[in-house]
């Protein structure tokens, strides 16, 4: 017996599609989408073919396929079906541009893509070279794949052997954002996503069989593929996908026919929302009663991440609807979310507390932990860290540091042991040699009614000194003029030291942000 015989089995696709069908779940629903709506025996059936299809293709153990779907269930048929047979799933961003896809596809050397047909012109219009892939596979929903996949498919068998890995074997990549600099792909196990989905699905929102999933993040983020995949399979939950952009009308309708349970967004998400909710509200002339009937009514709790969510936005939440949303903080290199409020235990502004199997600590440029109240850069440990970043050794060696992953944002503690985001390493600014957090300042910006969005950065006045300049957007039925920026920076005046206040102000119709929907303050800089 060879030395791998020793290692335990373990496959991620048998452990989130397989167990909920030898425990019995077979007939229960698993997605919910307009089109039709799927059980556990559906979805594992199209894994096992895809599985089977994809050997078929050539395929094999640690080949890598980029997955380019809108959500769709096909992308389930995809992501899990390669995990079955042994081979890399790649979620990649819908929304990027061709010279984008060609950079993954070359860096990755993926040998197959798998394209929502909708996508398709975004491939076609690739100008260079792509030396290593192999297939491409063009899927929508009502359509399936067209051929010759389609035929692929149609004659593979229901069954499929599920290749030998073990929990340290790679499972999938995410890229990174890219909201620093160039993406970063990176390396994920096969426990990772048990790992989330025990600390934070179970361990925090408290997931079970009888929740809804309904997720504005899109499936190809670290955020959105624990919400509306791997989180709900975990427990033998149903999902709701919607393949269009997540805009208020559509949220809206999709909240009234399936009456999910746990509602995931972002904080631009949850103010769009309230301001399409106002109108309506102003509209229909009725008080809202946040216990009454309303589109929220089946949700049990929110949840935020992807950037810090104002004080302002949660307590006009709470007060429109009546539900908390539990802010919190993960990345693509964690896999999920390791700090967040839990619900009874909510600080509106603050990210909240580790979350169960993750611990934090915050350093000083020395390396040294800071005190109480200090700010520090913010490092994790917890067992869903990412392996390493493929192809970029040094950006490895400098961010995965033994156990801890250096998480690049500047956070500090209160004395009760929640912790408040202070920016990114490269937002922070330094004025008059004191650490200004551009969250703190925007967040004081939108509490004024005119503001519904703002980004600070530093600009240097002329005199070569860094001083906080904001960007902001106005609510409908405000405009631009000089008395409405002196206002501003006099309501920043009246609420915070007088070295954080905006000394110049520029309104702009909207601001640069990455796919996940964090602001690119680099931009504006």
């Amino acid at each position: 017996m060879g030395q791998i015989q020793q290692q335990e089995l373990f496959n991620a696709a048998d452990y989130f599609i397989d167990r909920n069908i030898r425990e019995g779940r077979g007939n229960k629903t698993a997605i919910y989408t307009e089109y039709r709506d799927y059980s556990y025996n559906d979805l594992q059936k199209m894994v096992n073919k895809t599985a089977n299809s994809l050997s078929d293709y050539g395929l094999r153990i640690e080949d890598r396929i980029m997955i380019l779907m809108l959500d769709i269930p096909q992308f389930y048929a995809i992501f899990w079906g390669a995990i079955k047979m042994g081979a890399v799933p790649i979620p990649v961003n819908t929304m990027l541009t061709a010279d984008d896809y060609e950079f993954y596809l070359n860096d990755s050397r993926a040998r197959m893509l798998a394209v929502s047909e909708e996508l398709l012109p975004l491939i076609i219009e690739i100008k260079g070279d792509l030396p290593y892939l192999r297939d491409l596979i063009v899927i929508s929903e009502k359509g399936g794949a067209r051929i010759p996949f389609k035929q692929k498919y149609k004659s593979a068998p229901s069954i499929a052997k599920t290749a030998f890995t073990t929990e340290d074997d790679v499972c999938f990549w995410l890229y990174s954002s890219g909201s620093t600099g160039s993406p970063k792909g990176a390396i994920h196990s096969q426990n990772d996503m048990v790992v989330c989905s025990d600390s934070y699905a179970k361990g925090v929102l408290d997931i079970n069989e009888n929740d809804i999933c309904f997720s504005g993040a899109r499936l190809f983020f670290a955020y959105g593929l624990g919400n509306s995949n791997y989180f709900p399979l975990s427990v033998g939950g149903s999902v709701v996908l919607n393949p269009e952009a997540p805009k208020p009308d559509i949220i809206f309708k999709y909240l009234e026919k399936y009456k999910p349970t746990i509602f995931f967004g972002i904080p631009t998400l949850y103010g769009q929302i309230l301001e399409y909710q106002g109108k309506k509200d102003k509209e229909s002339g009725v008080k809202p009663d946040p216990n009454g009937d309303h589109p929220f009514s089946s949700v049990r709790i929110c949840t935020s991440a992807g950037e810090a969510l104002p004080p302002d936005i949660y307590n006009r939440w709470k007060e429109r609807y009546g539900i908390d949303i539990l802010d919190g903080i993960g990345s693509t290199e964690m896999g999920h979310i390791f700090i967040s409020n839990m619900p009874g235990h909510i600080k509106p502004g603050s990210t909240g507390r580790p979350v169960p199997g993750y611990d934090i600590k915050l350093l000083n440029d020395e390396g040294g932990e800071v005190p109480q109240g200090e700010i520090g850069t913010l490092m994790v440990k917890g067992n869903s860290a990412a392996q390493f970043y493929w192809r970029k050794r040094e950006k490895t060696v400098k961010t995965m540091l033994g156990e801890w992953i250096n998480t690049g944002d500047k956070f500090y503690m209160d004395e009760d042991g929640y912790y408040w985001v202070a920016g990114r390493s490269d937002d922070m600014l330094k004025v008059g040699g004191i650490w200004v957090s551009p969250i703190e300042v925007e967040n004081c910006l939108i509490e004024h009614e005119a503001v519904f969005e703002a980004a600070v950065v530093g600009k240097e006045d002329d005199k070569g000194l860094v001083k906080p300049k904001a960007f902001v957007i106005l609510r409908e039925g405000y405009k631009p003029s000089e008395d409405l920026e002196n206002e501003l920076k006099k309501w920043v005046l009246d609420r915070m030291a007088k070295y954080k206040y905006p000394r110049w102000i520029e309104f702009v119709e909207e601001l640069p942000k990455s796919a996940t929907g964090k602001i690119q303050r680099f931009k504006l800089r």
